[in-house]
């Protein structure tokens, strides 16, 4: 994210049809269509090709967690979409963290991606289907990959009241929902193992295709003539939807076998001949099926017949990552959209305006504004009661730390011994150096990634302030029209020039605080600022009810953009979550009463949140100034800055502070 602390999501903001097709769609480029078919359509037209990536849910509430960080970094390499399949058997539509509707869900609004939800008819009343395409499509998803499901038992049951077949399901999705999703159904290149003959099969598949039915992907294979054949067949009765090969990178001998057993397939003798010999040698059977997955989709790629590979994950990273990085089709843009991560759901489509506070959150941010139901576009406004949902639950899978808490003690410390002792891990986070006990500092509970690069270009001064109690948790330099395209802190379509003004957040002292406000008087009215405590105690000589824009864009042929704005009202519902960071997060990991648990209860009571803004933007920031002015104060004999300090923040109720905060 630019205005942080922490990396965000990089997606492309460019023009080319590749950029305005990558699973998040750029908020700036809002005027083109956004379903997927659409996108589709743009890349074949131009050429350009595309991969997309299944997942299955996972059925524990730590795989979920797992899985979100997966999504965030296989999202970087540009999948066009995922897709998430249904497992009758684990309650794919509830509201569980494992269930295929949650997960599908969260990759849509939490992590940008454009997403396939797999419905099945099994098990399935017709007014159950409907439900769940209901539920889906108030959850923001928009596709649909219509299947009728994998029996029960050995057998398939006739469905009382249901579906027998996957085109009944195309049917009613139309039927009910019109044309709002883009529907996915599935071929298979062998012909389904049901059907009466291969010639059936592609019969019943044009049915789908003819009852509505946007693209098909296909059954697993293990030879691209397989595959290209099946291409020239259906095109050779009338299908003229996009068809995309499932590939299927061959990562271990018994998921192999497994998933060969599910498809009823049959392993080529060419390929069994390589991997008997191997199969108890998992590193050697996966890069033999990187190689002879490379070698396929070269293949295919080169036919001109296939406009974008989908890969079956198994919900593994390293095989489908690698293939797509020697075909050259893993394409991580450092542009974004916009300086932080977008959700791909549709009714957030036209947002290009947030709160600063929230930079290295997103996914919170995301949550709790997730019942609004317009959001900013172009200006942030002039809002006294922006609704922000309460956050009650800092353990939602999509919130939650994907560090163990084991993993967390590690970088935080076993036993904390004084203040001190959690200065000395900000400081860590910060320079990267290991802590006292070895380890690397690689999160926060404000910040759950490592730095963004935009960070480094800060890592001594904060290095230093942290050092001395200034425990920064978002941060930004002042940028004076760098070009949109910069690898740093670019972000929007090429052409452009990106603009900042510089930005500090950080919890401190009292003690700090009171010298600081002293030093401000002195820097006004070029620096903003607003301090308050856990208790709601708001000092500020900002104007209560106006955002400050800390972040715009001018681009060719379109207004100014300013999309990171310094909002008073808002940083007061952030307030509120930020230092509940410092319980939930950091003290809930130590015993009750424990000298640990109660040093950090002592920062969450007694610390002040600071926000500091430098207006001057063209000059060389001097917010490093202004906390060296405020620690030479505190250097100085305490008679000093025991001197009548004249306030004049506001409480946030209208009233004024005119005296040092030790009061």
């Amino acid at each position: 994210v630019v205005s942080s602390d922490s990396s965000g999501t990089s997606n492309s903001g460019g023009e080319s049809s590749k950029e305005s097709s990558r699973c998040s769609t750029p908020v700036l480029d809002a005027v083109r269509s956004d379903r997927l078919r659409d996108k589709m359509r743009r890349r074949m037209e131009s050429g350009d090709q595309w991969f997309s990536l299944e997942f299955f849910p996972p059925r524990t509430a730590s795989g979920a967690v797992n899985l979100i960080s997966r999504f965030d970094r296989m999202g970087s390499g540009g999948p066009l979409f995922i897709d998430i399949t249904w497992h009758p058997a684990g309650d794919p539509g509830s509201d569980k963290e494992t269930s295929s509707m949650m997960i599908a869900s969260t990759a849509v609004n939490y992590c940008g991606l454009e997403s396939v939800l797999h419905l099945t008819c099994c098990n399935q009343t017709k007014e159950k289907i409907t439900g769940h395409l209901a539920k889906a499509k108030h959850l923001g998803l928009k596709n649909i990959m219509a299947l009728r499901g994998d029996p029960v038992g050995s057998d398939w049951e006739e469905e009382e009241g249901g579906f027998n077949h996957a085109v009944d399901l195309v049917k009613h999705i139309r039927s009910e929902f019109d044309d709002y999703f883009d529907v996915c159904v599935a071929g298979y290149p062998t012909g389904h193992p049901e059907a009466e003959s291969y010639e059936d099969d592609l019969r019943h598949l044009k049915e789908k295709v003819d009852a509505g039915a946007d693209f098909i992907i296909t059954q697993l294979f293990f030879r691209a003539d397989t595959f290209l054949t099946f291409v020239d067949d259906c095109r050779a009765i009338g299908v003229t939807c996009p068809i995309l090969p499932g590939i299927f990178p061959i990562q271990g001998y018994q998921s192999l076998r497994q998933l060969v057993k599910l498809s009823k397939l049959e392993v080529p003798e060419e390929i069994t001949r390589v991997i008997e010999p191997i199969k108890d040698n998992d590193a050697a059977i996966r890069n033999y099926g990187i190689h002879q997955a490379v070698e396929m989709c070269r293949v295919l790629l080169d036919s001109g017949k296939v406009p974008g590979l989908h890969f079956y994950t198994l919900n593994r990273e390293v095989a489908p990552t690698e293939v797509l990085r020697q075909l050259g089709l893993w394409i991580e843009d450092p542009r974004r959209p916009l300086p932080w991560a977008v959700s791909a759901h549709p009714k957030r489509r036209v947002e290009d305006v947030r709160p600063i506070f929230w930079a290295s959150r997103p996914k919170s941010y995301i949550y709790r504004t997730q019942d609004w139901d317009d959001f900013p576009n172009g200006r942030w406004g002039n809002s006294s009661s922006p609704a922000f949902g309460e956050l009650n639950d800092y353990y939602l899978f999509y919130l939650k730390s994907k560090s163990s808490k084991e993993a967390l003690l590690q970088m935080w410390g076993e036993e904390l011994k004084r203040e001190e002792s959690v200065f000395e891990v900000f400081t860590c986070y910060i320079t990267g150096q290991l802590n006292r006990n070895g380890h690397k500092v690689m999160c926060l509970p404000w910040n759950d990634e490592p730095l963004a690069p935009e960070t480094n270009l800060l890592k001594d001064e904060l290095e230093k302030v942290n050092r001395r109690g200034v425990l920064t948790i978002n941060s930004q330099p002042n940028i004076n029209g760098k070009p949109s395209t910069d690898a740093v802190v670019g972000w929007g379509p090429a052409g452009g020039y990106v603009f900042q003004k510089a930005y500090l957040e950080f919890f401190t002292s009292s003690e700090n605080v009171n010298a600081l406000l002293k030093v401000l008087k002195k820097y006004e009215p070029r620096v903003n600022y607003h301090i308050v405590n856990v208790h709601g105690r708001n000092l500020t000589n900002a104007h209560e009810m106006q955002p400050n824009a800390v972040t715009w864009g001018i681009f060719p042929g379109r207004e100014i953009v300013q999309p990171t704005v310094v909002d008073p009202v808002s940083f007061m519902y952030w307030k509120d979550e930020a230092f509940a960071l410092w319980i939930e997060q950091w003290a809930k990991l130590y015993e009750d009463e424990s000298p640990s648990r109660m040093i950090i209860k002592y920062i969450h009571d007694n610390y002040f949140l600071v926000n500091l803004v430098d207006n001057d933007f063209p000059l060389k920031s001097c917010l490093w100034q202004v906390l060296d002015d405020m620690f030479e104060l505190l250097d100085a004999p305490l008679e000093t800055l025991a001197d009548g300090m004249p306030g004049d923040g506001s409480h946030g109720d209208g009233s004024h502070d005119n005296g040092t905060l030790a009061e």
